[in-house]
């Protein structure tokens, strides 16, 4: 909560510059500790079903967005700016077919018994579709728009019924998508370093102030970026921006006290 107070303010920055904007989030730690507890709660009273990941996610949407936007309203009128804020449930459809179900590489909730963790082996996810015809009514409606949270709940279609998966969304790869089906111009990653690194922890450690997409894909292919934090985000910069000229994506830190996320900070990435 005390998080979304900083963040509220740069959101605040943007839309006082006439930005329009969509805002979606991490769930990590609070989908981890809502499934922890609701698997905890199943073992002491085994008559109750198990909570499914995909309602986790959706708790988790839920209050995280109830944080954000009120700590967004708050600040919108704490500065004379009026604009309604809306928070979404948001259903991302998954392929059943793709190959993190076999190989998932997400540590969430508690700990498993063997068991259990070979039950639950073959589950993962790869983002498809977003559910976006609400979204972008809101965003037409001149609207502040909270949306497909922690990368959205996980669903799998099957002919007019969405049903819940056991997954967890890589919520870069999420936000990428979501970005791409609002055709916007610039999609900015908050993380918890100020620049994209080459040779990143080494006594090499080179920032990048900016990126062409040849150059990340090159990147990549060199290794530089952990599978399970800044690889994500290189990913979906280069398929958000793909070969179009207009669109970038900045990769950055927000400041301890919510203020400056501008160009010249971090790390711009453009065709």
């Amino acid at each position: 909560k005390e998080a979304t107070k900083r963040t509220a303010k740069a959101v605040a920055d943007f839309i006082r510059e006439d930005y329009q904007v969509v805002i979606t989030h991490s769930n990590g730690p609070q989908v981890g500790m809502i499934h922890t507890a609701m698997n905890e709660f199943c073992r002491l009273y085994p008559e109750y079903t198990a909570t499914p990941m995909s309602v986790c996610s959706a708790m988790s949407q839920g209050y995280i967005g109830y944080d954000l936007q009120n700590a967004i309203r708050a600040e919108l009128l704490n500065r004379g700016i009026y604009k309604t804020v809306s928070t979404i449930l948001t259903q991302v459809v998954v392929d059943p077919y793709d190959e993190a179900f076999y190989k998932p590489s997400k540590i969430i909730g508690r700990v498993m018994t063997e068991e259990e963790a070979e039950a639950e082996e073959k589950k993962g996810n790869h983002v498809t579709k977003v559910e976006v015809d609400a979204i972008r009514a809101l965003t037409d409606a001149d609207q502040i728009v909270v949306a497909c949270g922690g990368g959205g709940i996980p669903v799998l279609s099957q002919d007019n019924h969405l049903k819940g998966a056991s997954a967890v969304i890589e919520k870069d790869l999420a936000a990428g998508k979501l970005a791409e089906l609002l055709e916007a111009d610039m999609l900015v990653i908050l993380t918890s370093v100020d620049n994209v690194c080459l040779d990143y922890g080494t006594e090499n450690e080179r920032p990048l102030s900016s990126m062409t997409v040849a150059e990340a894909k090159k990147y990549m292919e060199q290794g530089q970026f952990g599978e399970g934090d800044m690889q994500p985000k290189i990913q979906a910069a280069i398929d958000f921006i793909g070969d179009s000229a207009i669109r970038s994506v900045l990769i950055t830190k927000l400041h301890v006290d919510g203020s400056q996320v501008t160009p010249g900070m971090g790390t711009m990435i453009t065709k």
